[in-house]
């Protein structure tokens, strides 16, 4: 019988082949066609005041956990109010090893009298990892307030990509 190698949970591996470092980018959102091909998340509205709220949330998982190596981001999000011209939205982008303890992605962004009408904002590049965001699988989300009641709506853009260098476990 020919000896062979496993991985943490069992799997045989190909030595050289399975182990080595990976580069894999996944788009964010998904859903039905559109005629200007731009699609978009669910909107997703504040309701009490200078709460956050979870406007968007995906785990990123792949077959084999793993370390990562690097991490890329392009994140685009629409916002605004829904009626009011004054209300001040506050929102960022954060990331996770799955289940842990949120990291920031950036500062918290504040939006002074966003308005009625949906404006875009993007915040893409590469992100050091730290403790708490560095290995498969992981959570990404963008969170939300507003600081008047039922005000703020924002959704996320299909360009929203993480592209990731990772080494199976």
């Amino acid at each position: 019988m020919a000896d062979f190698l496993t991985d943490n949970t069992g799997q045989i591996v190909q030595p050289g082949i399975d182990m080595q470092p990976r580069d894999v980018a996944r788009r964010l959102v998904d859903g039905d066609l559109a005629s200007d091909g731009v699609q978009f998340s669910a909107e997703v509205d504040t309701a009490a005041i200078n709460t956050d709220v979870t406007v968007f949330s995906k785990t990123i998982s792949e077959v084999k956990p793993g370390t990562l190596l690097e991490v890329e981001f392009g994140l685009t999000a629409a916002f605004k109010a829904v009626s009011s011209a004054t209300a001040d939205l506050i929102w960022k982008w954060q990331a996770r090893d799955s289940g842990g303890t949120w990291v920031d992605l950036h500062t918290a962004v504040t939006e002074s009298n966003i308005g009625t009408t949906y404006v875009e904002r993007t915040r893409s590049g590469y992100f050091a990892l730290v403790a708490n965001f560095d290995a498969l699988p992981f959570d990404i989300r963008l969170i939300l307030q507003c600081n008047e009641l039922n005000e703020g709506r924002a959704k996320v853009k299909n360009s929203s990509y993480v592209r990731f260098m990772y080494k199976p476990s």
